[in-house]
């Protein structure tokens, strides 16, 4: 027997606003424990899967440090 297939407003959950507010929040709360836990993890792999940086004479490098004039 074939399955009826399920629609997008059947996964959708009816809450209040205030439900949704909270919940976003918790959301929120949650995602950024997880960020201050695990943040050098994600730098980590943020910077591998980064492409080479490739030098242009023609760019200004903002975020060298300062030469030493002496």
């Amino acid at each position: 027997m074939a399955r009826k297939r399920r629609t997008d407003q059947e996964h959708q959950i009816a809450v209040s606003d205030e439900a949704a507010a909270y919940i976003a929040d918790a959301l929120m709360q949650l995602a950024l424990e997880f960020e201050t836990i695990h943040y050098a993890q994600i730098r980590r792999h943020h910077q591998a899967s980064a492409p080479e940086f490739d030098a242009d004479a023609r760019q200004l490098d903002l975020f060298s440090q300062p030469r030493d004039p002496g």
